[in-house]
C-alpha cells in the first residue's frame, strides 16, 4: 500500500531552521505532484507548498515565501521542505501529500510530523 513517511520535525528557536523529509513507497513517486500542508492547534489545515512531478514547478503559500523551499529527489522518492527564519506561528503538524495531477486533489497523506518554534 501507499505510504508517505515524514521526518525531521522537532523543536527550534525562532529564527532557526529545520528540514522536513517525506519518503514515499507503494507508488510511482516520479509521476506524482507533492505537497506540504500544516495544521496548527485549533486551526484548519492549510497549504504550505507544492512541487510538480519533475520538480520544475513549485508554489509556496504567501506566509512562507522567502523563508521555505520545497524540493524533491525522485531517485530517493523523497520530497523536502527546507524551513528557515522560522517564526512561532510556523508551529504546527506538517503533512506531506501526493496528487496525481494538480487539479485532482491529494490522494495520499502522511501521518504528520510536529514542528514547534519557540519564541
Amino acid at each position: 500500500q501507499v505510504q508517505l513517511v515524514e521526518s525531521g520535525g522537532g523543536l527550534v528557536r525562532a529564527g532557526g531552521s529545520l528540514r522536513l523529509s517525506c519518503t514515499a513507497s507503494g507508488l510511482t513517486f516520479s509521476t506524482y505532484h507533492m505537497g506540504w500542508f500544516r495544521q496548527a492547534p485549533g486551526r484548519e489545515r492549510e497549504f504550505v507548498a507544492t512541487i510538480s512531478w519533475s520538480g520544475g514547478d513549485s508554489n509556496l503559500a504567501d506566509s512562507v515565501k522567502g523563508r521555505f523551499t520545497i524540493s524533491r529527489d525522485n531517485a530517493k522518492r523523497t520530497v523536502y521542505l527546507q524551513m528557515s527564519s522560522m517564526k512561532p506561528e510556523d508551529t504546527a503538524v506538517y503533512y506531506c501529500a501526493a496528487a496525481k495531477t494538480p487539479r485532482s486533489g491529494y490522494d495520499f497523506w502522511g501521518q504528520g510530523t510536529q514542528v514547534t518554534v519557540s519564541s
